[in-house]
């Protein structure tokens, strides 16, 4: 019957795990806390959710030449939470300043913005760096007591025992790297997907400033406006026909 089957597989399991100790503990422990991180750090980082396509296509439409496109665009990220959105927001509100202060400031957002993006992935790195010593440690201690054991009895012992003490202590050095393989295929998959979305930012905000800037540099040509060749030219000729009748 499957009941009893369950039942003996069930004690199977809490047997494997009750025999690690304390060790065993803190490896459930560090699994659970890798578990969580992996879910969170895979709901926030949803392209979607750091980098919205309307942002995207609002800049990537953007004309040179227009300004209701930019005003467009601040209206837009005014009040949107998103990665992207912070750092057009820092962007497009410092526009009036040069370009090279309006690029520092978009670089220190962008670096807040991916310190956001960041935060919980060390957790992960933690678990991985200390869920194989656990397991580790958890083994030698346990060989260390099968051996005492051996040591203190002067009859010979049944050798499978021995050996079934000795896989008993191993048992944490499978949970160990059993936590810390998944944990670094997730960190190793999150950070590599935080550079890709970074180096994204990095060339939307260098293709948005080069337009808004553009936009300036045409005022400034508008309002400073040197005098043509010819007509440079034209005045020292008036000058001297004058003095020449006179």
């Amino acid at each position: 019957m499957p009941t009893p089957l369950l039942a003996a597989s069930a004690q199977s399991v809490f047997h494997f795990f009750a025999q690690g100790g304390i060790f065993m503990l803190l490896l459930m422990i560090c699994s659970v806390a890798a578990l969580a991180v992996i879910l969170l750090r895979g709901l926030a980082l949803r392209r979607n959710l750091v980098m919205p396509p309307v942002i995207e296509r609002e800049i990537d439409a953007m004309q040179p030449d227009s300004n209701e496109a930019v005003e467009a665009l601040a209206a837009l990220v005014r009040d949107d939470l998103s990665a992207l959105g912070r750092i057009v927001q820092a962007g497009l509100t410092h526009l009036h300043w040069p370009k090279s202060e309006t690029m520092d400031a978009v670089q220190t957002r962008a670096r807040h913005e991916i310190v956001r993006l960041d935060s919980g992935l060390f957790v992960l790195e933690v678990i991985v760096g200390i869920a194989p010593l656990l397991g580790l440690l958890g083994a030698v201690s346990g060989l260390v007591s099968v051996f005492a054991n051996l040591g203190a009895s002067a009859a010979v012992q049944d050798p499978r025992g021995i050996a079934q003490g000795i896989s008993e202590a191993l048992s944490t050095t499978i949970v160990g790297l059993s936590i810390a393989i998944p944990s670094l295929i997730a960190h190793s998959y999150f950070s590599k997907k935080i550079e890709t979305m970074a180096a994204e930012m990095e060339s939307l905000m260098a293709d948005l400033l080069a337009k808004c800037y553009h936009i300036k540099a045409r005022r400034m040509n508008a309002r400073i406006t040197p005098p043509s060749y010819k007509e440079a030219s034209y005045a020292p000729r008036v000058e001297r026909t004058v003095e020449e009748r006179a």
